[in-house]
């Protein structure tokens, strides 16, 4: 018994007096879930429960027929295609109203406008250009 007093347990085969205070009641005023109250500033890492922004899934219709061309020199300003700009073309689109596409015109890659095809030439599609992503430095 020593042993316990020790340590400051009281050991389970000792006396307690015990009260029987009745039936247990539920209380009346039960609390009900309201939407949070922030107060002050909000928390700095609030932006990583946003989902970053995935290029490929905005920019890309159909992934295994997607391909990304980077253009060296200006010899396309014609159709605001300038220097180290990226062309996003995909080849299973078709060639018709306003769109750009790349060709194989005697045998080396082009940039034209379906207007700007005629029927006398005869021009291979390789793919339709979908976004042209320009370089600022």
């Amino acid at each position: 018994m020593e042993l316990f007093q020790i340590f400051g347990i009281i050991p389970y085969f000792c006396n307690v007096d015990t009260y029987n205070l009745g039936k247990v009641k539920r209380t009346e005023g039960r609390h009900a879930p309201e939407m949070s109250k922030q107060t002050g500033f909000p928390s700095p890492a609030t932006h990583y429960l946003e989902a970053p922004i995935d290029l490929n899934k905005e920019l890309v219709y159909h992934q295994d027929a997607t391909f990304f061309i980077r253009i060296n020199g200006n010899s396309y300003k014609e159709y605001n295609v300038f220097d180290k700009d990226v062309l996003i073309v995909d080849r299973s689109l078709k060639f018709y109203g306003n769109r750009l596409a790349l060709i194989i015109a005697a045998g080396e890659f082009d940039i034209k406008a379906y207007k700007d095809v005629s029927a006398e030439n005869e021009i291979l599609v390789w793919g339709i250009i979908t976004y042209i992503i320009h370089n600022t430095l």
